[in-house]
């Protein structure tokens, strides 16, 4: 397998795009197959010593892409001293153990680089948010200076100690945890600010009447507690959706004073949720419209073919052999330059509803009322 990525890879002139086109084929993240790529280089350039291991059995591909990421600062030559050294001492060791010895033998073999791949990662820091099941979340400082993230845990620990009483219900990791979640969301003048987070949600979950998850935007799926708990905050603010009862997709977003061209955009971005590139979870906001390769035009009738890319998608536009074509209803196909074709059409928000009609998106009074009796549309909020 590393074999045939790093052949593709020389064949598309190692270009970002080969990252994309592995991504698509094996329904892998973008960020993996970048990982499977870098480390078939490496393999196949830099450690043949470990891909000999792995053709007898001995090594396997999670943790020779360990050993990939660990040396991949080095020169060539470098990388190739470090992998004859660790050739005979990596049978039988955990990726953890495989990862210490490289670090290990790769600072030895290039000391000033080490250095300077220091002060290039902490240039690079950067706040990661993870997103999890069950309406949880992660949030991580990536390439933080040792110093400064200790001292900034000593801190948060020090105040969650400080919380610590016979009446306090919450565990001292549960302190920390909400000391430092508040710290972030305090003003510089004191106090909280307000987050903005968006919520989709069944008008009958909204009321009770159904316990049918949520969705908030750029997470996933939220239980329908979860859901209710945020849509029914003192700062909520609340817009009408009416859906398709037979297709479960947007046929018309409440608005009051928005210019055609806003009203168009935001339609899209509520539809879409996501950018539209598949195994791509960037949210719509941060992505720019675009009908295939033409910018959006004013008028509701464009949003059926009006789609939002990421910007990192969008660039796949001026890679060759590459193409976008927008269908009808929000449909999108990727073509790749392997010939192979995908496509993503927008999430519906909810299961097809048996027995229902057609959303008639020019009787907006029959919508509002929710009438199921006569066929009338599906309501959805968001919060």
């Amino acid at each position: 397998m590393f074999r045939a990525q790093a052949r593709l890879n020389e064949a598309r002139g190692r270009s970002r795009a080969v990252a994309t086109e592995i991504a698509l084929a094996l329904a892998v993240t973008e960020n993996h197959a970048r990982s499977m790529v870098a480390t078939a280089e490496a393999l196949t350039n830099r450690l043949p010593r470990t891909l000999e291991l792995m053709d007898q059995g001995l090594m396997d591909g999670y943790r020779a892409a360990r050993i990939s990421a660990t040396t991949s600062w080095l020169s060539v030559s470098d990388a190739r001293a470090v992998d004859e050294i660790l050739a005979g001492r990596l049978v039988g060791k955990n990726a953890y153990q495989v990862r210490r010895l490289a670090y290990y033998e790769a600072n030895k073999a290039d000391p000033d680089g080490a250095a300077r791949r220091m002060s290039q990662r902490r240039e690079r820091r950067r706040l990661i948010l993870t997103h999890h099941d069950d309406g949880l979340a992660s949030l991580s400082i990536a390439g933080g200076p040792v110093e400064k993230v200790t001292a900034a845990y000593a801190q948060i620990d020090r105040v969650a100690r400080a919380l610590l009483s016979s009446e306090e219900p919450r565990t001292l990791e549960q302190l920390r945890a909400d000391v430092a979640l508040d710290s972030a969301l305090a003003s510089p003048e004191g106090g909280a600010v307000r987050a903005e987070v968006f919520l989709y949600m069944d008008m009958n979950t909204y009321l009770g009447l159904n316990n049918d998850p949520g969705e908030l935007r750029g997470h996933g799926h939220i239980p329908a507690a979860l859901a209710r708990y945020i849509a029914t905050g003192p700062d909520s603010v609340l817009r009408r959706m009416i859906t398709d009862p037979l297709t479960g997709q947007i046929v018309e977003l409440g608005r009051t004073s928005y210019e055609t061209s806003a009203a168009v955009e935001d339609f899209i971005r509520v539809r879409d949720r996501e950018c539209r590139k598949p195994g791509c979870c960037r949210p719509a906001k941060t992505c720019r419209l675009g009908h295939g390769s033409e910018p959006a035009t004013d008028g509701l009738s464009a949003a059926a073919t009006t789609v939002g890319l990421c910007p990192s998608d969008r660039r796949l536009k001026n890679e060759p052999g590459w193409s976008f074509s927008a269908g009808p209803a929000g449909s999108m196909t990727i073509s790749t330059p392997a010939g192979d074709s995908y496509s993503s059409d927008p999430e519906p928000f909810h299961s097809p509803r048996i027995g229902a009609v057609p959303a008639d998106p020019t009787s907006a009074g029959d919508a509002e009322s929710g009438d199921r009796a006569t066929g009338g549309d599906d309501s959805e909020t968001a919060a």
